[in-house]
């Protein structure tokens, strides 16, 4: 009986050293095998559906390729550092970045700890445009993982780094923000970044590490080619500017668009139009007027107490 559970003690010792072993493993394998364990579906739904697209085709496993579930499902992990730092701000739930650290996809950066790579910060003068890709292939690059409704507490002065850089234009897509314009996430501001500067396939694969990232590069496939041919920062403003004036033109059109009415729906708008004016006619309240921010649901949201400013290159940026 001794004997039996001594026994029984080794085996549990072995099977603890084999665990252990395991995991050093999994710790010290490189960043590619970790990305390719971050997948959107689990295997088991992948391996049904290539089972009953093999099984309605009539092909076996040797037979044809088969096309990836879409056009953004492909990529290849970045061969430069890529980090962040998180001032924890955010709903862990729902921040990219901190997912994409579980993960081991991006390095956590400490306060007062400089980065020598290219910077996403609010505070950055610069756009990011193509001339950096170079900074990008040797130091890498980073991003300040914070709320825009809590830029008066981050301390941006312990966030170093000789390239600091603004994004242009773009749209989010999100869950949090769809839709609204320059509110980025993490994994989005990175992917828009190494798209500009030329790493297209490293942008998409960290996108498609999310169910919603091909939808980024959907929205806003016009603008991240528009800027991923420009030279310089300053052709990227040309572009950004181009764009939304056009699209600005667009919206007016629309609003313009002749409508049909009846006679009496034309004099109820005229006396309408008689009354707006009355009352445009009494003294306001200047502090009363809206903001010129988005309204939002998200605490992300912009204060109202922050203003308008513009640097030497017409890029324009919001300071308290």
């Amino acid at each position: 009986m001794n004997k039996s559970r001594g026994g029984g003690g080794a085996g549990r010792g072995r099977k603890n050293n084999h665990f252990r072993k395991n995991h050093r493993d999994r710790e010290s394998r490189p960043l590619a095998e970790k990305l390719s364990d971050l997948a959107v579906e689990s295997d088991s739904t992948s391996a049904s559906e290539d089972e009953s697209d093999q099984s309605g085709s009539g092909h076996s496993s040797g037979g044809e390729e088969v096309e990836p579930k879409n056009k953004f499902d492909v990529g290849k992990p970045p061969k430069f550092p890529v980090a962040m730092w998180d001032l924890k701000h955010c709903d862990p739930k729902k921040c990219s970045g901190r997912k994409l650290a579980r993960h081991g996809l991006i390095k956590n950066l400490r306060l007062g700890q400089k980065f020598p790579g290219l910077v996403l910060t609010p505070v950055g003068v610069n756009c990011v445009s193509p001339q950096d890709k170079d900074i990008i292939k040797s130091s890498g690059i980073a991003v300040v993982d914070c709320s825009w409704a809590r830029l008066d507490e981050t301390p941006f002065n312990k966030m170093r780094s000789p390239n600091p850089r603004l994004l242009p234009f773009l749209v989010a897509a999100n869950p949090i923000n769809y839709g609204k314009p320059c509110k980025l996430s993490c994994v989005e501001a990175i992917a828009a970044s190494m798209y500009i500067t030329g790493y297209k396939q490293e942008a998409l694969w960290y996108l498609n590490k999310f169910s919603w990232g091909h939808s980024f590069v959907e929205l806003n496939q016009e603008l991240l080619d528009a800027y991923a041919g420009c030279a310089n920062s300053k052709e990227i403003l040309e572009v950004q500017k181009q764009y939304l004036e056009t699209a600005q033109d667009e919206l007016q059109g629309e609003r313009d668009f002749p409508s049909f009415e009846s006679e009496e729906e034309s004099e109820e708008d005229d006396e309408d139009e008689e009354e707006e004016e009355k009352d445009e006619e009494e003294p306001t309240n200047p502090l009363q007027m809206p903001a010129m921010l988005p309204e939002s649901d998200s605490e992300d949201e912009l204060p109202p107490a922050w203003e308008e400013r513009a640097t030497s290159d017409g890029f324009v940026y919001y300071v308290k």
